[in-house]
């Protein structure tokens, strides 16, 4: 027993076996079997290492932004006046976040209270008190019903409402055609320019007010949002290979940025962008978006290679239209926002309904750096794709070639397993024979 194991162990330790090899002389087929190696090759080569840089270890990104905005434009509005809108009236929010809204028209509302008042017909429409249920909420509504449906105006009846009157009517949206609209005196709708006149005073619900139509014209409220320019700080991050960037790279300097522009081709790393230059390379139009509101989306890519100095580390700004147009159902971007006051101690406030373009600001990147355990992962893993090259061929000869059977014999070699029993049967007469041979030598 002991003899035996030292005996698998020396074989163990001591021998080395490898596969019989079939040397095949066909022309065909070896031309094959070069080819599928070449391509194998050029896989490995061309597109593992040099294209996805399989010799490299990767590492993600942590990226903060800020922005901050610049331009002023004025309108002069009937019932409003000259205005002056900087980046504390059109930006939202104000911290300067990744995303962030800037206002390009809005609808005002101006002297709400709380107070009872007739809904609008799109909301409230009725024939009787019975179709104003008390304490209810209309989906569409601005306020709490009080039960009782009272005239709007001498064509339509509406239910009578609890809420904020007189109660916002933003069913037209300023645009550049000519069109009217009836609002209250303490309403305000914008426009490039605007004319007001005095109509009879539709409800009966506020006695000694008035009404006024504002004749709309010209384009968007703040079309010039165009021109105002949007700086951007991005910092990132590579935590693996300790390797801090920002976007304000080696060439940027204070003075240059102070006059510098973005312009994808002429100068690509100024971090300042004109706003309607990032719609009009997102493929939108900025007048259309500014009428009724968008999305943009701005992305900064960081493909870094760090087998090469870190100041060829530099971002890549691209533009996405994220607004489709086409569909009619819910268009453009739009939210509320109010300011309060009190005047006589009545709490009043002035309602804004804000149409803009969102933007939104998207960091990705990678680095890479060489690594050993990679690249041997990668040349471990290209050789194993070189038995391709065997099995293609092995099918060929072995399948489809006309001297398929001769190529199985030659390839493979038969044997037959024997049972412990016929071995035994055919040992014992070879060992008959030896036992007399050694006893007729003794004699």
């Amino acid at each position: 027993m002991g003899l035996k194991l030292r005996e698998k162990a020396a074989s163990f330790f001591f021998e080395y076996d490898t596969p019989r090899m079939v040397l095949v002389k066909n022309k065909k087929v070896g031309l094959i079997f070069r080819l599928i190696q070449l391509v194998v090759l050029g896989y490995i080569i061309g597109w593992v290492f040099l294209y996805e840089k399989g010799y490299q270890s990767q590492d993600g990104i942590i990226s903060s932004v800020s922005v901050k905005l610049k331009g002023l434009t004025v309108t002069n509005i009937s019932g409003i006046g000259p205005h002056i809108w900087d980046v504390a009236d059109y930006v939202f929010p104000s911290q300067g976040d990744s995303s962030f809204v800037v206002m390009t028209n809005v609808i005002i509302t101006r002297g709400q209270k709380q107070d009872i008042c007739p809904e609008l017909p799109d909301a409230g429409q009725c024939n009787n008190d019975s179709d104003c249920i008390q304490g209810k909420y209309g989906r569409q509504g601005q306020g709490i019903m009080t039960g009782k449906c009272i005239d709007f105006n001498s064509n339509n009846k509406t239910c009578e409402i609890f809420g904020w009157c007189p109660v916002e009517e933003d069913n037209q949206i300023p645009e550049p055609s000519l069109s009217y609209s009836t609002l209250w005196i303490n309403h305000s709708y914008p426009a490039g320019s605007a004319e007001l006149r005095d109509v009879p005073n539709p409800s009966q619900s506020l006695p000694g007010t008035t009404a006024k139509v504002l004749l709309l014209s010209g384009p968007p409220l703040l079309l010039e949002a165009e021109n105002f320019t949007l700086f951007i700080k991005n910092s990132i991050t590579f935590p693996t290979f300790k390797v801090s960037r920002r976007n304000l790279v080696e060439d940027i300097t204070t003075s240059y940025l102070k006059k510098c522009t973005y312009h994808k081709n002429k100068d690509p790393f100024c971090p300042v962008f004109e706003l309607g230059y990032i719609v009009k390379e997102s493929g939108q139009n900025f007048s259309a978006l500014a009428l009724k509101g968008g999305v943009v989306g701005i992305t900064i890519d960081w493909d870094c290679d760090l087998d090469w100095p870190v100041t060829y580390c530099k971002p890549v700004y691209q533009f996405h239209g994220l607004y489709n147009d086409d569909n009619n159902v819910s268009p453009g971007f739009n939210f509320r926002y109010a300011k309060y006051y009190r005047d006589n101690g009545t709490d009043y406030r002035t309602l804004y309904k804000v149409f803009g373009i969102r933007f939104d600001i998207l960091v990705n990147g990678k680095a890479g750096k060489f690594d050993i355990i990679p690249t041997m992962t990668t040349i471990g893993s290209g050789i194993g794709i070189f038995g391709v090259a065997s099995i293609v061929c092995d099918l060929l000869l072995l399948h489809f070639l006309p001297r398929r059977d001769y190529y199985k014999q030659r390839k493979f070699k038969y044997a037959e397993m024997r049972t412990p029993v016929s071995e035994k049967e055919e040992a014992s007469p070879s060992s008959m024979s030896n036992l007399q041979n050694n006893v007729m030598g003794s004699q």
